[in-house]
């Protein structure tokens, strides 16, 4: 295949076959980062953040099974051959998740309602992929770098299954299988989930397209010549590389992150004519727009910072159990939960 079409080419397509499940995920099975929060803290309704357990369960069980079977090195993983900061992903977590309460949605989510058809979800995603181009290689790249030091090569691999293996000689499958197997029995094992079991199916297709991601840019860059890098799914700087690549395609190549965007857009598409959900939206309210601009703004460095935003660290750093993983999980959770109550009950007390 690689002969075929190209290393490059491959791994974009490996990308977008991921990114249509994602949409697919996001418009016909409702998984929503801010939608799962917000249903959590205002809606007493836990079904959508208990797809996020079962989506991270999946993923964490299917991903160390690829590396018990040598489908991935942990340290080829930039999860965990990056040196954690624990500031870094606690700032960061913060901002992402403040600015997607103000957003409406994480880059996930906009470029799932993008494929609704909703237009101002095309803002948030340019200025959150501009926004985090800005802190990783722009002008405040070398203030980030200050700041939130970033240092490549750990020693051993910045994760919890590898440290339970050094510490108490527990293979890293096995406390994969442990720590996976009981984020998916809390996630699903509920009379709400088990009544709606597509809840349960959508949170493991998300999970899969996480292993997919990892599994096969793996198997392309161990079995081709060029140095494609090891990667998954995540949403900030991925936008900002699929803007950088329309601009300059003629002097350019595809790249995972590419055939990921897109794919979460075409994924959505198909899901919302599926359902008859598909319809132009525009902002009629200039505020609004200017609130979701910000909250783009923010969103952009907070997941450079935090080296990936609700998908990239909510999944894809759980999936191989990466410290930063909880820590940037909770940061982000809090950072949307301060801003869903601005908006929705603003800070004065209560009388």
């Amino acid at each position: 295949m690689l002969d075929l079409i190209g290393e490059a080419n491959a791994v974009a397509l490996i990308g977008l076959i991921g990114g249509i499940a994602l949409g697919l995920a996001a418009r016909i099975g409702r998984f929503c980062t801010l939608g799962a929060i917000e249903d959590y803290l205002y809606g007493s309704d836990d079904r959508r953040l208990r797809m996020w357990f079962v989506a991270i369960g999946v993923a964490v069980i299917g991903t160390h099974l690829a590396m018990a079977a040598g489908g991935l090195e942990p340290e080829a993983t930039a999860y965990l051959d990056r040196i954690w900061n624990p500031l870094g992903t606690i700032v960061g977590g913060l901002l992402f998740g403040y600015g997607m309460a103000l957003s409406g949605n994480c880059g996930y989510g906009a470029l799932a309602r993008l494929g609704g058809g909703d237009l101002r979800s095309f803002m948030i995603v340019i200025v959150m992929g501009l926004s985090a181009y800005v802190v990783m290689s722009g002008p405040l790249a070398h203030a980030r770098v200050w700041l939130f030091p970033v240092e490549e090569g750990a020693t051993t691999p910045q994760g919890i299954s590898q440290w339970m293996s050094v510490r108490a000689g527990v293979s890293p499958l096995v406390s994969g299988a442990l720590i996976g197997g009981a984020l998916v029995l809390w996630g699903a094992a509920r009379k709400s989930m088990l009544e709606e079991p597509s809840r349960i199916i959508w949170g493991a297709v998300v999970g899969l397209a996480i292993v997919s991601g990892w599994v096969g840019t793996y198997w392309i860059a161990t079995t081709g010549f060029e140095a494609e890098p090891v990667e998954t799914h995540s949403f900030a700087a991925p936008i900002g590389d699929t803007i950088y690549y329309a601009m300059t395609a003629s002097g350019n190549t595809l790249s995972f992150s590419v055939g990921s965007v897109v794919g979460v857009v075409l994924g959505a598409c198909l899901g919302s004519y599926s359902r008859g959900h598909f319809r132009w939206e525009a902002c009629e309210d200039p505020r609004e727009l200017r609130r979701q601009i910000l909250g783009a703004a923010l969103m952009g460095p907070g997941a450079i910072l935090a080296v990936g935003c609700s998908v990239g660290q909510g999944i894809s750093a759980f999936s191989v159990l990466a410290y930063s993983a909880p820590v940037a999980f909770v940061s982000i959770f809090i950072g949307a939960a301060i801003g869903l109550r601005q908006l929705i009950t603003g800070f004065a007390p209560a009388e």
